[in-house]
């Protein structure tokens, strides 16, 4: 759990990012491009920069929704998405920053001129805007908000009232433009700004931007009396003055001079040290390096929920029907269906009859993947498990669905028999089939994996009892990245701590990678099935490699099928290579989770036969909950 940050920063220095515009299109981003669409239209450019940032050592990260309000996403046609398009943005920064990195919700100007010209916005419309963009950062997972960029001071006090009145418990951090002698460019004196701004309920007062480092050092030298009355103050200097060159914009100053200066500021009474415009990861990593800043200190250990004693308020240890109902001594196996596009289910349910004869734990049905229309799954579960007798995992997004119709629908899931829930914030709904839908996200797989525990405790989300426990076996996503395991593990370790009991992973296809990411979790007491998906094409596996995040096909198998012409061909050697990496995995493996391509199940039947006739018992760590009663709150040791 990251330290409160108000307290935090009143004893230490925090190093926060730098730009993220101008990074996004010297990373290729087109420029003129709406940037605060990216995180609806292409959420893994924004996460690979967030990414990149908390590498250099990034203790803060901004969301990307500095120009996400009304007025701005008016000109993309876009006015009506502000809420959904900043809770996209602080989602993605959430997820990138884990447990240890801070995330703050950036707030610009409204693009309004001030004084207001009352023919072209009125006082309310600008402060609805602002309303809906906090509102939609609180929802995404913020720790801070960052109101920044303001060059007049009407504007940032109206800002900073509405962030204190809708979000009183998120901190304020208020920075303001002064490009030269400690002024705004209406002559409004720096330290009488920070004074206003803390009067208005900032908790760190500050400057951004403007016309180079030496302007922003004067400012701050004019607020440090602040410094001294205990207040914190945030400076994020542009790295230099720009110019043109070609088609560039070219920022001069060099991260060794920016680092100098910041140690200036920090003698000022900075406690916050971050960059704007031109700066980069490596402006970031010099300033960690030059200023010597520690990295923030988690209190205590995350500790394992099914581990901590059940009250009242903590999370239940309760293992739910699907792995209690495990065989002692078998390697569990799960395996994925996706629910037809049409009401044809037949084929569906006939595949899940060969499967149940094959041996399979249990079947799990997806959510509307990729936001296309498909058949309820919950209804499909329902078929499934009353047809073979085999549990069902129904996945649960956050998307399509508010807080209160999940809570009923879960209630629902339990009355029709339904015993596992995979908990997903689910995919953009700006990729949808279907026109007019917008994503909702009251919940994000946190907040869900919370909402099941609660049930599975027999209260709702308002602590009302519900008169009888939910049995849920509560499954959390899992994305591994081997080059940088520690952001995903450290979510994985927080979903576990809410009450999350099994956790299934995106494709992966190394048997060096299933080991490594099972070293890494080894400490959490959770089941992780990874996921297996046999290709069926050389096509397949680079689109696979290319257009899906967090999936990564090796070189050598994709150059291997690419060396023949025919699909069929290619088919076989792929298959024979998943049957290879099955066998070597399944010794050791929690359980497997085998994804059906394009819903053909008999791909992976013979997988399911091969996993039965060799009798693998895995890890043996599912034994833990196997023959459990239904209804036990008690998981052995």
């Amino acid at each position: 759990m990251k330290p409160d940050f108000q307290e935090y920063i009143r004893d230490h220095v925090v190093l926060a990012d730098g730009a993220l515009g101008s990074y996004l299109f010297e990373k290729g981003v087109e420029r003129g491009r709406n940037l605060d669409l990216l995180n609806l239209q292409a959420p893994d450019i924004i996460f690979s920069a967030h990414e990149e940032y908390i590498r250099a050592g990034s203790q803060l990260i901004e969301t990307n929704t500095f120009g996400a309000n009304r007025f701005k996403l008016r000109e993309a046609g876009a006015e009506e998405q502000v809420r959904e398009i900043n809770r996209a943005g602080a989602a993605i920064a959430a997820k990138a920053a884990g447990h240890q990195v801070y995330v703050a919700g950036s707030i610009g100007p409204s693009g309004i001129a001030f004084p207001l010209d009352e023919e072209e916005a009125d006082l309310e419309e600008i402060r609805d805007t602002f309303r809906d963009q906090v509102l939609g950062l609180a929802e995404g997972g913020v720790d801070v908000l960052i109101i920044e960029t303001f060059r007049n001071l009407d504007e940032i006090l109206l800002a900073i009232g509405v962030a204190r009145r809708e979000a009183p418990e998120l901190p304020v951090i208020a920075q303001m433009v002064f490009p030269a002698r400690a002024m705004t460019v209406r002559g409004d004196d720096a330290l009488n700004c920070g004074i206003r701004m803390r009067d208005a309920g900032a908790a760190v007062v500050g400057t951004n931007c403007g016309r180079g480092i030496d302007a922003m050092v004067t400012a701050i030298g004019r607020m440090s009396s602040l410094a001294g009355d205990g207040l914190p103050l945030s400076a994020f200097p542009n790295a230099g003055m720009p110019e043109m060159v070609g088609h560039r914009m070219i920022y001069p100053a060099q991260p060794s001079y920016m680092a100098s200066r910041a140690r200036e500021m920090i003698r000022l009474g900075v406690h916050l040290i971050g960059g704007c415009c031109g700066t980069t990861p490596a402006h970031i990593q010099e300033f960690r390096s030059v200023l010597r800043i520690r990295p923030v200190r988690v209190r205590g250990e995350v500790v394992p929920a099914a581990t901590r004693e059940t009250t009242e308020t903590g999370p239940s240890t309760r293992a739910g029907g699907f792995l209690s109902g495990l065989q002692p001594g078998r390697l569990p196996i799960v395996v994925e269906l996706d629910p037809p596009t049409h009401l044809d289910v037949e084929p569906v349910l006939q595949g899940a009859d060969r499967l149940a004869a094959a041996g399979v734990d249990a079947i799990s049905l997806g959510e509307n993947p990729l936001a296309i229309l498909r058949a309820g799954n919950l209804g499909m579960a329902t078929l499934i498990r009353n047809r073979t007798g085999v549990q069902t995992i129904i996945h649960q997004t956050g998307r399509d669905i508010n807080a209160l119709g999940l809570q009923a629908r879960m209630m629902e899931a339990h009355l029709l028999g339904i015993e596992a829930v995979l908990a997903v914030s689910g995919d953009s709904a700006s990729g949808t089939d279907q026109p007019g839908v917008s994503g909702v996200f009251d919940l994000r797989s946190p907040g869900l994996i919370a909402m099941l525990d609660a049930l599975n405790r027999g209260v709702n989300l308002a602590g009302r009892p519900i008169r009888k426990p939910t049995n849920f076996s509560i499954g959390a996503a899992f994305s591994f990245r081997p080059a940088s395991p520690g952001v995903q593990i450290g979510r994985l370790e927080k979903k576990a701590a809410l009450g999350a009991r099994f956790a299934m992973t995106q494709p992966l296809f190394s048997r060096q990678v299933v080991e490594q990411m099972m070293e890494k979790v080894g400490h959490l007491d959770i089941l992780v099935f990874p996921g297996i998906f046999p290709l069926i094409s050389a096509r397949n596996a680079e689109f696979l490699h290319n257009e899906v995040p967090g999936i990564s096909v090796p070189a050598r198998l994709r150059e291997k099928l690419g060396q023949y012409p025919r699909v069929e061909d290619q088919r076989q050697v792929a298959l024979e290579y998943t049957a290879r990496l099955v066998a070597d995995i399944g010794p050791f493996v929690d359980g497997l989770y085998l994804i059906s391509p394009l819903n053909k199940w008999n791909i992976v039947l013979d997988f399911v036969i091969q996993a039965r006739e060799a009798g693998w018992q895995g890890s043996g760590r599912a034994d833990r909950y196997a023959g459990v009663s239904a209804g036990a709150k008690g998981v052995p040791s």
